[in-house]
């Protein structure tokens, strides 16, 4: 995750208030608890066959409620956040593939989430578009206080809208 995160490609778009890029005992302290099952965001490895190429995960947007606050989703939304790591896995249109699979068996499948909701940065024009092929569409631009990223290109899909694509 440290060495993903610290990747020009993935740094360029994620943000740690206060640090050009996120140290080691930043990631601990970010990810530890969701690996060992204390947070409640379900976090997840993406293999490309046996080799990991990136992180994905999901939370219940009323789990956070100041967040919950200031997107004004469904009740029942999921957020989902990801990002490939892998330097040769990116432009090869993994995104919206690796999307799709985990709305199908996580977000829709065992969360049973109504909808999904993800908020890449809007000058983020190549997350946007992988977004749109798994089905999302815009819904708003949110300013978020406090967040790593201020500003978010919130994107939608509900889960009918994904079942009957």
């Amino acid at each position: 995750m440290h060495r993903w995160l610290n990747t020009d490609h993935v740094a360029q778009w994620y943000y740690v208030r206060g640090a050009s890029r996120p140290s080691l005992e930043w990631v601990r302290g970010r990810y530890l608890a969701r690996i060992q099952g204390d947070d409640p965001t379900l976090a997840f490895i993406i293999m490309l066959g046996d080799r990991a190429v990136g992180y994905i995960q999901a939370y219940f947007i009323a789990d956070h409620s100041d967040y919950a606050a200031v997107v004004q989703v469904d009740p029942g939304a999921a957020g989902v956040d990801m990002f490939i790591g892998e330097v040769d896995a990116v432009h090869r249109g993994l995104g919206g593939r690796i999307l799709r699979r985990f709305l199908s068996e996580v977000v829709f499948g065992s969360m049973g989430a109504v909808s999904c909701v993800l908020g890449p940065e809007p000058d983020n024009r190549i997350a946007i578009r992988a977004y749109e092929k798994a089905g999302f569409r815009h819904l708003k631009t949110v300013d978020v206080p406090g967040a790593d990223a201020p500003r978010e290109y919130l994107m939608r899909i509900g889960r009918e809208e994904f079942l009957a694509s």
